[in-house]
């Protein structure tokens, strides 16, 4: 299940650098004048908002995908901590989105998707998890995790 998490992170984590170069880089374009619907005027006037908007979506991916690469080796609490603060972002902002654009639902859904199944997995993967055996010691024929004072 953590291993289906991190794959979803790492699709949400994709999707927002593609979001900020689009935000970042190319905002004026006709392309991604045409994925946002706004014409050359309102690209040019919102260029700066954009800017700085396609980087927080850069900085929530990096925020992700250093969780990922954690989890990877092995760092299961402090990565689980930043996939949380990044695709629990990412959702959050749909869920803005949506709630303040209705007509932006397809955009929100894009947007939103990957992070929020990242979410959903990642709990259940950690609530179901076994404890790793070389962490534990026997007591009163409990087992529980060893705590280093």
């Amino acid at each position: 299940m953590i291993t289906a998490a991190l794959v979803f992170a790492g699709l949400a984590a994709l999707l927002h650098v593609y979001i900020f170069t689009m935000e970042s880089l190319t905002w004026t374009s006709k392309r991604t004048r045409a994925a946002f619907g706004t014409t050359a005027e309102e690209a040019e006037t919102t260029k700066l908002l954009a800017f700085n908007q396609g980087f927080y979506n850069l900085f929530l991916a990096i925020v992700t995908g250093v969780g990922i690469a954690a989890v990877a080796l092995g760092h299961n609490g402090v990565g689980a901590a930043l996939i949380f603060a990044g695709v629990g972002s990412m959702a959050s902002a749909a869920v803005v989105l949506l709630a303040s654009a209705p007509d932006k639902a397809r955009a929100a859904l894009t947007q939103g998707l990957f992070p929020a199944i990242a979410v959903v997995l990642l709990v259940i993967g950690l609530v179901t998890q076994q404890p790793d055996p070389e962490s534990c010691v026997k007591a009163n024929d409990v087992t529980r995790p060893v705590v280093e004072s």
